[in-house]
């Protein structure tokens, strides 16, 4: 049974690094990519470790950044909500539900939406505006299943259902997550490992009357006809993440957590990305997170992440969390969660 665990999660990091290697574009596509509210990140833990920490994340905080980490969940259910202000004024709300089946696995259910403000429509001959407004909706729901096959070993997969829609335009999208996590690697106590493939799927294409246009075919007798635009269709901004965690405990009261990883972009330059974590008694936290990505430095739109969080247990466990991420060329971003576990 051991042997052939083993060789399955061999297998599994083996296949997403091949994987990663035929879909690798690196900085040569950089900007090339669609659907990229794939790349905002949610909950406000992963958030302020940079989202390198995705060996060990558990339970339903995991959703984004591992999948797999729902596998590990120590509660019956769990419930999850967080909220950033993103760049350009654009708010950024997140919800998620997770449950566990004894003899089956966990399940987890979540809403990512993005809230840009109504956006005033402008025309050539209204170039300042035309009184009317309209309001794009970006919406990712999720579907995720994760399971323990062994007290080390978790695996996951999300299916995602992706929707963006302009004014009459629209497109919409399937992409899917997949992770392992492998804790106490070669029985060093404290030691994980983390694979996840992200944002895997096909290209997507916009369609909608926005596209059509009135035209006239001079060699018939047809008269004025609308004529639709064929959009280009566009890919997904797939990455490959494999990462590593050292967990420490010095005493009953202080614990301390090391993290870092490495992630290959499909479609920008790769980055190599550092974390830590300290705790106080399991209720106290302070937490940072810093990302490099070689050969872009003077172009990185955002810096190091910051963040903190305190946790009650009074037989239902409530833990609130804060991030703060350095942009560059905006104000910097702001996150809060509140999770709950029954």
């Amino acid at each position: 049974m051991i042997k052939a665990i083993t060789y399955f999660l061999k297998t599994s990091i083996l296949s997403m690094i091949i994987i990663a290697e035929v879909f690798a574009g690196g900085g040569i596509r950089n900007g090339t990519a669609g659907a990229q509210e794939l790349l905002i990140p949610v909950g406000a833990r992963g958030f302020a470790f940079n989202g390198a920490y995705i060996s060990g994340l558990k339970g339903i905080e995991s959703l984004y950044y591992n999948p797999a980490g729902l596998g590990a969940s120590t509660y019956s259910s769990e419930v999850m909500f967080s909220y950033m202000n993103y760049i350009a004024d654009i708010g950024v709300s997140y919800a998620a539900v997770a449950t566990s089946f004894e003899g089956f696995g966990n399940i987890a259910f979540s809403v990512k939406s993005l809230d840009f403000g109504d956006i005033p429509v402008t025309t050539t001959q209204n170039p300042y505006g035309t009184g009317s407004v309209f309001s794009p909706t970006f919406v990712t729901i999720g579907i995720t299943y994760a399971n323990a096959l062994t007290d080390r070993i978790q695996v996951g997969v999300t299916g995602n259902i992706i929707s963006e829609n302009i004014a009459s335009t629209s497109a919409t999208g399937i992409s899917f997550d997949i992770g392992v996590q492998y804790s106490n690697m070669v029985d060093i106590n404290g030691l994980k490992l983390g694979v996840v493939l992200k944002n895997f799927g096909a290209p997507i294409t916009f369609g909608g009357p926005d596209l059509l246009r009135q035209g006239e075919a001079l060699a018939t007798l047809r008269g004025q006809q609308f004529y639709a635009i064929n959009a280009a269709s566009f890919e997904l901004p797939s990455q490959v993440q494999l990462g590593l965690a050292y967990e420490r405990n010095f005493s009953d009261d202080y614990r301390v957590l090391f993290i870092s990883s490495f992630e290959n972009n499909n479609f920008s330059n790769d980055e190599y990305k550092v974390a830590g974590e300290f705790a106080f008694r399991e209720m106290f936290f302070i937490r940072g997170g810093y990302s490099l990505m070689p050969g872009d430095e003077e172009e990185q739109t955002f810096g190091p992440t910051f963040g903190a969080g305190f946790n009650i247990d009074t037989g239902v466990n409530i833990t609130v969390n804060y991030a703060y991420r350095w942009a560059r060329f905006f104000d910097a971003n702001h996150m809060f969660d509140v999770r709950i576990g029954f």
